[in-house]
């Protein structure tokens, strides 16, 4: 059961900030909004990985590759890569 009325917060992993850093500044404004849209009910934007426990969030062409641990409401972002090469070495 999911806790739907709850506000999560986002943790970057270090990996996950490098690449966040990297990117230009619209590209971090969209992934900035959709974070922020995910915090309050985040089954409701992403996807579960196949064979993973991993979830993805489509943003343009690039995705965004969380964990989320419910017991804590935290939402921690793992990668942040384009849609070609986020999936290598998952």
């Amino acid at each position: 059961m999911h806790t739907d009325n709850k506000i999560y917060s986002i943790k970057f992993t270090k990996l996950a900030k490098k690449q966040f850093l990297k990117l230009d500044n619209k590209l971090k404004y969209r992934i900035k909004q959709s974070l922020l849209r995910i915090k309050i009910r985040p089954y409701s934007y992403i996807k579960k990985l196949v064979g993973n426990s991993s979830y993805r969030l489509r943003v343009g062409n690039h995705r965004i590759i969380m964990d989320i641990k419910n017991n804590e409401l935290i939402i921690l972002v793992l990668k942040i890569n384009h849609r070609k090469a986020i999936y290598k070495n998952l």
